[in-house]
């Protein structure tokens, strides 16, 4: 059994994990280790915004993005995925990664000139981006063998870990939770450039991917989770997406994830912006929209046991205030991050 936190990040704590030092999970689970020389990765969330059929505008700026994505110093992996927001709109997001900020820095100006410096007819398009140092980073998997987001751009997976399968885990998983609260600072702030719009969050905004990949399943497990999972999951990330901010989740997406050729495949996840790790965690362990979730999946994994094909991770990043980038221009108001400035400004 190994920890989560690598040998190299661990450091005398002042805080205290939730669980004993005898805990023993009870299934097992994984987490992305990098080299040990790597201090900091990039996730950077390039989205393209548009209603009802999509403008040729839209075709050109994905095929754009993709080419960039493939030039010198562009990502070490990408993917894409779409969702249709609380507005009605299309929105098609291509996620990529970095584990060297010196390719990034140097890729990423004529990118962001090209994604959001002109005004594209029919679109908007908005450039949301954390650069996080790892020990402010966690990752888990529930197997091996298909590493997904950023642990992709990782040099491999752990062997089982124990911080896991409770509440808290998630926080005893981030290396800075050795010692820091990771507690918010601040208020996002709205900056106007021409027509874009920059948001200045605050200190320790914190970002979730989780993600689901049924590709794997056969009949009866693919009708079990699509049937009586997904909708709860569902019912779930719609209610973050409509009214998470009463709760602290200032944007929720709950994506398809695309294939190569554009069609939507058998893996889909959820990403959302929340103001404090605690606010994520408040609404995991006590809110009834994730206690069903919760309800539902131990239901469905208690069912099959081993034998379950589904596949399930998250990242989860808490980033310091000079860790992020939000960018948007000719989005509607309630787009990522522009939701939070929105309501605050209200």
């Amino acid at each position: 059994m190994e920890s989560a936190i690598p040998l190299h990040l661990e450091t005398p704590r002042t805080r205290h994990k939730r669980v004993p030092d005898d805990y023993q999970p009870p299934y097992p689970s994984f987490v992305a280790r990098y080299k040990p020389a790597l201090s900091r990765v990039v996730m950077a969330y390039f989205g393209l915004q548009y209603g009802g059929t999509p403008p040729a505008a839209a075709t050109q700026a994905l095929a754009d993005i993709a080419g960039r994505f493939a030039a010198e110093g562009g990502p070490s992996h990408w993917d894409r995925a779409r969702y249709v927001d609380q507005a009605g709109y299309e929105n098609v997001v291509s996620v990529a990664y970095w584990d060297d900020i010196a390719n990034f820095d140097k890729w990423f100006g004529p990118a962001r000139e090209a994604w959001t410096g002109t005004q594209p007819e029919g679109i908007g398009t908005f450039i949301e981006v954390l650069r996080p140092i790892v020990a402010r980073h966690e990752t888990l998997f529930s197997s091996l063998g298909r590493p997904e987001g950023v642990a992709v751009i990782a040099q491999g997976m752990s062997g089982e870990v124990q911080e896991h399968a409770y509440w808290g885990g998630m926080r005893d998983r981030i290396p800075l939770s050795q010692t820091d609260p990771m507690s918010p600072g601040g208020n996002p702030e709205l900056i106007r450039d021409g027509a874009r719009l920059r948001v200045q969050a605050h200190d320790n905004l914190c970002l979730i991917r989780s993600g689901q990949d049924w590709s794997d399943t056969e009949t009866s497990e693919r009708k079990l989770y699509l049937d009586d999972v997904e909708p709860v999951l569902r019912e779930g990330m719609d209610f973050l997406r409509d009214e998470g901010f009463g709760i602290g989740c200032y944007a929720n997406r709950y994506m398809r994830v695309l294939a190569a050729g554009g069609d939507a495949s058998e893996k889909s996840y959820g990403q959302s912006w929340w103001k404090s790790l605690a606010a994520l965690e408040r609404w995991a362990e006590s809110h009834p929209t994730h206690v069903k979730i919760f309800g539902a999946a131990m239901k469905y994994l208690s069912t099959l046991g081993p034998s379950a094909k589904l596949r399930l991770y998250h990242e989860v990043t808490v980033a310091a205030a000079d860790e992020q980038f939000f960018e948007y221009l000719n989005c509607h108001a309630k787009t990522g991050m522009l939701a939070a400035v929105e309501t605050v400004a209200a």
